[in-house]
């Protein structure tokens, strides 16, 4: 049996962070794992300016709330869980996640949690350390083979663990990293790798 294993954010739905920061007015909340491979350095940064500007959950939320995904994703999703068991791995959180996925028919999701005071958000709980690589290692522990598709430098650890890896929308320095993986632009293409990427790896 073969799992699609998808990042989330800039493959499915838009950077909710680079959302959040076009609506405060907040440029640096732009910064996504795309430009800070460092998740850990990414998310001080960001804790450090919601609590500069008095940002709380609620607004976060709110701004979520009107966000959709991305062109053609749904459509993508959809015909990929024909063919494929499909689970999303994302460095994103349960509390951030629920309008988007609502959207999306509620696909399989991995991802973090939030430590949240009094409307605040105080911290964050990781799953579990490199925890996209390690969801592909349980995978193929329980006798499932995987194909992954990813953006971001935070993706490529899946990708490296998994049978088959794709980069979709990948910025160049990204793409330059890591030439070892087929990169593509459009939801077309990224089928068409998926489906490459099982006939060639199983058969």
């Amino acid at each position: 049996m073969e799992i699609a294993c998808l990042d989330l954010e800039g493959v499915l739905v838009p950077e909710i962070w680079v959302g959040v920061a076009e609506h405060t007015g907040i440029d640096a909340l732009r910064a996504t794992t795309r430009d800070v491979p460092d998740y850990d350095a990414l998310m001080r940064q960001r804790l450090g300016l919601l609590a500069k500007h008095g940002l709380g959950v609620g607004e976060i939320q709110q701004v979520i709330a009107g966000m959709a995904p991305l062109e053609g994703a749904k459509d993508f999703l959809d015909s990929l869980k024909a063919r494929f068991q499909v689970i999303i791995l994302s460095d994103t959180f349960y509390e951030f996640s629920h309008p988007l996925m609502r959207q999306l028919d509620f696909p399989a999701l991995f991802c973090h949690r939030l430590k949240i005071e009094d409307g605040r958000i105080t911290g964050y709980r990781l799953r579990q350390k490199d925890p996209k690589r390690q969801s592909v290692q349980a995978l193929h522990a329980l006798n499932f083979r995987v194909i992954a598709a990813g953006d971001s430098y935070n993706d490529t650890s899946m990708l490296e663990e998994a049978d088959a890896g794709i980069l979709f929308r990948a910025p160049a320095s990204v793409i330059e990293a890591f030439p070892q993986y087929p990169s593509v632009t459009t939801y077309e293409k990224l089928q068409q790798q998926f489906c490459l990427a099982s006939e060639r790896e199983f058969g």
